[in-house]
């Protein structure tokens, strides 16, 4: 046991530090933990052995579990509310069309019957959250407009489909459903998940604040306990658990509750601990000499996805909105694929559906070539499609002013972008100009007078008594992605 346990801290570790090399090396740290796990695999250095499906399958599922509600818990309603419409189309209609365009692409190269195509489209139609999340924020990407509320609405609602559409065509090639019982099922799931998690978010949020625990340490238990229990009462209803963990996410992170800040950042740190746990599993279930006899197929797959597919996808389904040609293409290009096509490649394994092997490979190979692809270069085509903001240039204020000298200033407001490095920052760690003072912060429905050790949360409104001369800087200052370097 003390064996297997340092084995397990040791991946651990490494895989920490991966993501720590990941930012200067330009490779998403998610790939990097699945290299890691292969390394470590029955192939590799360590020579792990992990040939159960089900039980990457249940890693996966849980993991993935934490990690949409931590992405809901982290999205800001005010945020996505302006691209609400176009989100959910891309998660339903654009996984579609990527489904049927992948799905015919498959039956006409590799032979496939039109159900197992169907299938190996559906497994990959899906943009994963957390390589989404992860690459945007490790990029310090700061987007024009609605594009990054869009591109996380998105990677963070679009699962469920994937999974909808997955278990849908293993039950057809089954003979166990219909495929005309297919589009009612779709709207009960959905219907029933979205519900379920909007009732219990809802709720969540009062009896949090009303049982009054007597050790703050108790409220991040609370709500792992209730992410568990929203995944198994929808499930349960026949409901979608995917949708119902997301909403109440978002439920919960759009409302005030107790030892709020508290429990984002420990659920921020459990998705992280899940993604790591789910990639390594991942990685140990492969085989790297499997993988060379479909490189050649998988990348085909992956060109088709990313250059057709996605695209096609993307354009259709935003094509009645206000999002121009240029964002359209960017928005295409960020279409990573992650950790969930390859949990839900281990569904036909388990099933024993026919080429479920050879789906499995090519869905692997696929996202590992897709997100080193995409992910290495979203800086340059958010510049390529100049859908980049750059900041004002840095510079730095004076130090000392002089005592007569004559200061005009005014009041302004000012609204925590999404990203910008004073997020959970105290007010005396922002080193504003002297003659520069936040007097108040809007947080939701509530104001607060602030002290120095006040926190910055992201959707904050702050009502800054700025000069005159600085209030460019200080606007400039605050929006960074990065920390700039300290003035002392």
């Amino acid at each position: 046991m003390e064996h297997i346990l340092a084995i397990i801290s040791i991946l651990l570790i490494v895989s920490i530090i991966a993501s720590k090399a990941s930012v200067r090396l330009g490779v998403p740290s998610l790939l990097l933990f699945l290299f890691i796990g292969m390394l470590a695999g029955s192939q590799g250095l360590v020579g792990m052995s992990l040939h159960n499906p089900k039980i990457a399958q249940y890693v996966g599922i849980v993991a993935l579990v934490f990690i949409l509600f931590s992405g809901g818990i982290e999205t800001r309603w005010e945020s996505v509310r302006p691209v609400l419409g176009e989100g959910i189309a891309l998660a339903t209609l654009g996984v579609l069309i990527t489904a049927a365009l992948v799905g015919l692409f498959g039956v006409w190269v590799f032979g496939f019957s039109i159900y197992e195509g169907l299938l190996l489209g559906s497994i990959v139609s899906s943009t994963d959250a957390a390589a989404v999340f992860s690459v945007l924020r490790s990029k310090h990407l700061s987007l024009k407009e609605n594009i990054t509320p869009l591109l996380e609405l998105e990677s963070g609602s679009n699962d469920p489909m994937a999974v909808f559409l997955t278990l849908s065509l293993i039950a057809i090639i089954q003979h166990t459903t219909k495929t005309a019982a297919i589009l009612p099922l779709f709207f009960l799931q959905m219907g029933i998940g979205a519900l379920a998690g909007y009732l219990i978010g809802r709720g969540a949020v009062v009896f949090i604040n009303r049982i009054k625990l007597e050790y703050d340490g108790l409220y991040p238990v609370l709500t792992v306990s209730i992410v568990l229990f929203t995944y198994a009462v929808a499930s349960v209803l026949q409901g979608s658990g995917f949708l119902a963990v997301y909403v109440a996410g978002l439920m919960l992170g759009n409302n005030n509750f107790i030892n709020r800040k508290n429990i984002v950042h420990f659920h921020g740190g459990i998705a992280w601990l899940m993604q790591i746990s789910m990639f390594l599993v991942l990685g140990f279930l492969v085989f790297p000499s499997s993988l060379v006899d479909v490189a050649v197929p998988g990348l085909i797959v992956s060109v088709f996805l990313v250059f057709v597919a996605r695209t096609v996808s993307v354009f259709i389904t935003l094509m009645p909105t206000k999002f121009r040609f240029n964002e359209k293409a960017f928005i295409s290009w960020v279409g990573l694929r992650g950790s969930v096509p390859i949990i839900l490649a281990t569904f036909p394994l388990l099933a024993g559906v026919h080429n479920a092997g050879l789906i499995f490979n090519i869905v692997f190979f696929t996202v590992i070539t897709s997100t080193l692809l995409q992910g290495t270069t979203i800086s340059f085509f958010a510049k390529l499609f100049k859908v980049d903001t750059p900041l004002v240039p840095k510079k730095r204020y004076p130090l000392e002013f002089e005592q007569n000298e004559s200061i005009s200033a005014r009041l302004i407001d000012f609204m925590v972008p999404y990203g910008a490095w004073i997020i959970n920052r105290p007010i005396s760690d922002l080193e504003l100009p002297p003659d520069s003072l936040i007097s108040l912060v809007a947080r939701g429905d509530d104001f607060i007078i602030p002290s120095g050790k006040t926190t910055i949360e992201e959707g904050d409104v702050l009502l800054i008594l700025v000069n005159n001369d600085n209030m460019q800087f200080v606007q400039a200052h605050l929006s960074q992605p990065e920390e700039p370097p300290k003035t002392r």
